[in-house]
């Protein structure tokens, strides 16, 4: 079986994909998976071993570009694939498979997708809340159940790695570190606020933990605003490493602090402890797939909203969960680990 599946764009849905490639190899003995996603996610999928090969999208964001699809597709059509998972739900998606020749072309009903998906599946998304179970059910037949639980996220990282990892950022591979992660590229109203995870550093160093910031560099300047307002607690790593070194970091350190994130879901899928912060958005809907996750967030009555920004401009959401909370939810979680 030669299947191809048309990955998302973002990070952690990215990693929410893993346990449908592994019920496809529990499903198909020598099952040959490719996976067609952006090139910055293959930090993410070349992790996964369930995974033969990744093949780049070119396409921007939004970008429809016929003319570029059809000429990809061909491309494809030597690789005889049987059957093709299309995860975004955009009619431009599915038309590298279309050209492609693959014979089952599967994905959820919407955006005129009829004209190029003929296993097309409703989506019942109260039977389906999680995207996990929503992609995971696309590599099933139409009726079939979903198995409980599903199978976990689980990317690669071996200590030889994340070891070269620190000793290229000049890191001490010997002093206990914790993560903070205080990006969410969805936009701010996902963000605990960096004065907050500010006094949280300096909890954190005041107990012995030295304090490393992660993100992209789209989150550079709020790393440098946490420094700022830290007295200096931390180091801001935002911007200042690769995909892959994020990944090696967030497997080296003892826990991790995040806001609903990529980064959260990376470090759920490392078996790296972890607190998340949730805000504007719900763990019914994206949480981390991990036993060593912990979630802390305020049931206040207009979360969750799923908005960028608050829209009563209150954020009340994150402002009313106090640093004092969070740090001691950090003290419980490592005590409960080796």
């Amino acid at each position: 079986m030669k299947i191809l599946v048309v990955g998302p764009s973002w990070i952690g849905d990215t990693v929410l994909a893993q346990p449908l490639f592994k019920l496809l190899h529990q499903r198909y003995r020598g099952l040959e998976l490719d996976v067609l996603a952006p090139a910055w996610t293959f930090p993410i999928v070349n992790r996964m071993p369930e995974v033969r090969r990744t093949i780049a999208s070119p396409f921007e964001h939004g970008e429809f570009n016929f003319a570029e699809r059809r000429q990809l597709g061909r491309e494809l059509q030597p690789e005889r694939y049987q059957q093709a998972i299309i995860l975004p739900n955009t009619l431009k998606s599915a038309f590298v498979p279309l050209y492609a020749r693959i014979p089952r072309r599967t994905g959820f009903r919407g955006e005129m997708r009829w004209l190029t998906l003929n296993d097309v599946r409703p989506l019942d998304e109260l039977a389906l809340p999680q995207m996990a179970q929503r992609y995971a059910a696309l590599g099933l037949d139409p009726r079939e159940r979903l198995p409980e639980p599903l199978p976990r996220p689980q990317l690669t990282a071996s200590e030889q790695a994340w070891r070269a990892t620190l000793a290229m950022l000049g890191l001490n591979p010997t002093q206990r570190a914790v993560a903070l992660c205080p990006g969410a590229e969805y936009g701010p109203a996902k963000r605990w606020p960096p004065s907050y995870f500010a006094e949280l550093a300096r909890d954190l160093t005041r107990n012995g933990d030295a304090v490393w910031l992660i993100g992209s560099a789209k989150d550079a300047s709020i790393g440098e605003d946490i420094v700022r307002l830290s007295g200096g607690a931390c180091l801001n790593l935002c911007g200042k490493t690769t995909l892959d070194q994020a990944i090696d970091l967030l497997a080296a350190v003892r826990l991790v602090v995040t806001n609903d994130s990529g980064l959260m879901h990376v470090a759920a899928a490392l078996g790296t402890p972890l607190i998340a912060i949730y805000g504007s958005s719900t763990p019914d809907h994206t949480p981390p797939m991990s036993p060593s996750a912990s979630i802390i967030k305020l049931d206040i009555p207009c979360s969750p909203c799923f908005e960028r920004t608050c829209p009563l401009g209150h954020f009340n959401c994150m402002m009313q969960l106090k640093p004092e909370q969070v740090y001691a939810r950090t003290l419980q979680a490592v005590k409960r680990e080796p």
